[in-house]
């Protein structure tokens, strides 16, 4: 479908301290990335702890303590040395090593600026990574970024604090592609070649390409890997309006569609059909779980089922 893009925001002229005179371009941005803040952190402080806690183990268990041996305690894990030594029984204690790294992988192609339902997918995309990314922090875990099309784009290694989520949504929300099209192998190769340790990866795109099935295959053994497909209603049917000139998004590619053709619309649903059959088939071959939503639809509601499917 034709797409329109927004009036770019020059990025040179966003102050990472937040000070950005009085350019109404920036005064929108700040607030929309205001807005995202405090939506994702109210999301994240009464809706998402506990799920995505549940839902995101750490690395393992890791001693705490030792301390005087109660009912109920497993008696493999008592310490016989410190036993011996003060005349009591004492056990071991341990917590779970919490530290995760968790990476958003984000399709920045042109299909993602399309949207016909109250939003675009990159809009729905963003909101869904402000919220992932402050759900990552408030757990103590560290939260990265990479931007893709045909390309790596940006790269924002995983780090804590809500500075550094900030600056990836305000990334998120500024970056202008400088590429239309579409290459999630090269995407999740980077991916691979910058992680040295188990990371919780969300894989965010329209999954419109094909031929990453053996790249995603050997992420999903190294990483937790979830993939989030966003589509737009229009992506599943034309509408009956007649003649209508459509245009593809990464090619640029323009042709003449008859709307009122029965079979042009039903060919225009099979195409979008086996684009969402090939992505859940593809993820669940890699060993991976993947959400499949619309624009418009309630995300949070996806995430909270999401999350306790996963507890």
């Amino acid at each position: 479908m034709g797409l329109f893009r927004k009036n770019k925001i020059d990025e040179q002229n966003v102050s990472p301290s937040g000070d950005g005179g009085t350019d109404p371009r920036i005064t929108a941005l700040l607030k929309k990335v205001r807005e995202l803040e405090i939506k994702s952190k109210r999301l994240t402080n009464h809706l998402f702890t506990g799920e995505y806690h549940t839902a995101f183990k750490g690395r393992g268990m890791a001693f705490k303590e030792v301390r005087e041996y109660q009912p109920g305690d497993d008696i493999r894990f008592i310490e016989w040395n410190v036993s011996a030594r003060m005349g009591h029984t004492y056990s071991k204690l341990f917590e779970e090593e919490r530290e995760l790294s968790v990476y958003l992988l984000v399709d920045v192609s042109a299909s993602s600026l399309f949207g016909t339902y109250h939003q675009t997918k990159k809009d729905l995309i963003t909101e869904m990574c402000a919220v992932l990314a402050f759900s990552a922090i408030s757990n103590n875990d560290k939260a990265g970024l990479i931007l893709f099309s045909d390309k790596v784009e940006k790269y924002i290694p995983a780090k804590k604090g809500k500075d550094h989520v900030l600056y990836m949504v305000r990334e998120l929300i500024t970056h202008q592609p400088h590429s239309g099209h579409t290459d999630i192998t090269k995407a999740v190769q980077f991916l691979n070649s910058i992680t040295k340790h188990k990371s919780i990866v969300f894989i965010l795109s329209d999954f419109a390409d094909a031929g990453y099935h053996d790249a995603l295959r050997v992420a999903a053994k190294r990483h937790d890997v979830i993939g989030v497909q966003a589509y737009d209603k229009r992506d599943e049917q034309l509408p009956d309006v007649g003649l209508l000139q459509v245009r593809d998004a990464e090619t640029g590619k323009v042709v003449w569609l008859n709307t009122k053709d029965t079979y042009t619309r039903h060919r225009y649903n099979l195409q979008f059909m086996k684009i969402l059959d090939d992505a859940k088939l593809t993820f669940r071959k890699a060993g991976a779980d993947l959400m499949q939503l619309a624009t418009g639809e309630d995300y949070v509601k996806k995430l909270q089922e999401f999350f306790i499917r996963r507890s």
